[in-house]
């Protein structure tokens, strides 16, 4: 069985996965960061990084979070693999850590993604271009949507310019808690 592949971001109530005004000091804008503010919740986190396998994620966001995520990735301890779909590996990356740079496409990461997680999930957390790239593809099938409670107005938005046409969503789950709702959804085929 192949596992479930799930485009997992956050986002604000306006559909935006980063504020304005992004830098190299802040990569989601200014006050992005409460986009993440939700996994100060730790046991629906570590829910969700018990069932996760691997991860794919793009160059700018890997170059945008390694200082925090440091050798063990953005699962932290677990020490998930995480595969960042990139044009070039870049000249250094953390001793002893998860990553493995894959040059030959998204169908080649999401190949050796699915390898790594077995059973589990394989979680696309983006950047935005590498998860719109597995959206237009059909690749994902389901989408897990982290909305936070605020407005941003302008910034990068999640889902604008696919043409995916009509997507038909089964929902799986809806949780709340003080910081985001967490919503679920499977993508019907």
């Amino acid at each position: 069985m192949n596992a479930t592949v799930v485009f997992d971001t956050s986002t604000s109530l306006d559909g935006y996965m980063a504020a304005s005004g992004r830098t190299a000091d802040q990569p989601l804008g200014e006050g992005g960061e409460q986009l993440h503010e939700w996994t100060q919740d730790t046991e629906y986190l570590e829910e969700q990084i018990a069932g996760l396998g691997a991860v794919i994620t793009g160059r700018r966001n890997y170059d945008d979070s390694i200082r925090w995520w440091g050798a063990d990735g953005p699962s932290g301890p677990a020490r998930r693999p995480v595969f960042v779909v990139t044009h070039s590996a870049p000249a250094t990356a953390p001793e002893g850590g998860v990553y493995q740079f894959v040059t030959d496409g998204i169908e080649s990461a999401l190949s050796q993604a699915r390898a790594a997680a077995g059973d589990r999930i394989v979680t696309v957390m983006g950047g935005a271009d590498v998860a719109r790239q597995y959206l237009a593809a059909g690749l994902v099938d389901e989408l897990s949507i982290h909305v936070v409670p605020v407005l941003f107005g302008s910034g990068l938005p999640v889902f604008q310019g696919l043409d995916l046409g009509h997507v038909q969503l089964e929902q799986v789950e809806s949780r709340e808690s003080p910081q985001a709702v967490h919503l679920r959804y499977r993508v019907r085929r």
